[in-house]
């Protein structure tokens, strides 16, 4: 549930909200807004109602449902832009935000020269991976701590904030007190234990969606934790292709064509094009 106040309600008035939301069995989470408050009940949906007793007090001026399922990153809760404060660098405003930089870190020089060349190029951020996950135990899986201490040194030498991705839940606490913002992979997304922990860190997170991920569930993942930036595309279904272009196959021996078709079908870009018999898009 969502509980507008009216304008001019002093702290104390929305404190004795906030505390009977609280012995309602819910969370609050308070946004205060240029011209009033708005407090946002947090927890199980089957009591929710209860909430609607608070539109009594002479200093709600409504209460309404939240019908998204992403509760703290819905527009309803708040309806401005945000914007993402990383060090002196806004992130959500209406200027771009570039980070740049190795996807791995493999030394002092290395990631030294990186950081003052992206800079030099109109970067705002450096991003830099200090824990490489490979599939082969033999290959190269980063410097771990170390590079993030090279990470935090080109920090100092440029100004640069730095992000870097966290894939463990062991790993948050010694990566958010080296790294501005905390990265999680696509391979991560659901991985619920590292987003709480990651949640609970204080940072900002850049949250990558997965593969065959929805917008909405990739912002319902985000409410673990409310700082980090919004999503990259409309919950318009998933990140995986549903549409690919038929591939040729080679004609019979003996015919003139060069390629077998099938029946024309249209595909989604309104382009006409055909598939090879026996061969479903």
């Amino acid at each position: 549930m969502i509980i507008v106040l009216k304008s001019g309600v002093s702290e104390r008035e929305v404190a004795d909200v906030e505390r009977r939301i609280t012995a309602m069995g819910y969370r609050p989470h308070t946004i205060r807004g240029e011209l009033r408050t708005v407090i946002g009940a947090i927890g199980d949906d089957r009591g929710k109602e209860r909430l609607r007793s608070l539109e009594s007090l002479e200093t709600v001026e409504s209460v309404t449902p939240i019908l998204q399922p992403f509760k703290l990153a819905s527009r309803e809760v708040r309806s401005a832009n945000s914007v993402v404060q990383v060090g002196n660098v806004g992130i959500g405003g209406r200027k771009i935000v570039v980070m740049a930089g190795p996807c791995s870190v493999e030394s002092r020089e290395q990631v030294l020269e990186v950081a003052t060349r992206v800079k030099a190029a109109g970067a705002a951020v450096l991003r830099g991976g200090a824990f490489k996950p490979r599939t082969s135990p033999y290959a190269f899986q980063g410097l771990e701590e170390e590079g993030l201490k090279l990470l935090a040194e080109a920090r100092r030498e440029t100004g640069l904030p730095i992000i870097t991705e966290v894939m463990e839940p062991d790993k948050v606490d010694v990566v958010a007190e080296h790294a501005d913002v905390l990265q999680i992979g696509a391979r991560n997304v659901q991985n619920f234990s590292l987003l709480r922990k990651v949640g609970a860190a204080g940072k900002p997170v850049l949250l990558k969606r997965g593969m065959s991920t929805r917008c909405r569930s990739s912002r319902s993942s985000r409410t673990c934790r409310w700082s980090s930036i919004r999503a990259m595309a409309p919950a318009t279904g998933n990140t995986s292709s549903r549409w690919r272009w038929p591939r040729w196959r080679p004609a019979p021996t003996g015919s003139s064509s060069r390629c077998t078709r099938g029946p024309k079908r249209r595909c989604p870009m309104g382009r006409s094009r055909s598939s090879p018999i026996g061969s479903p898009l």
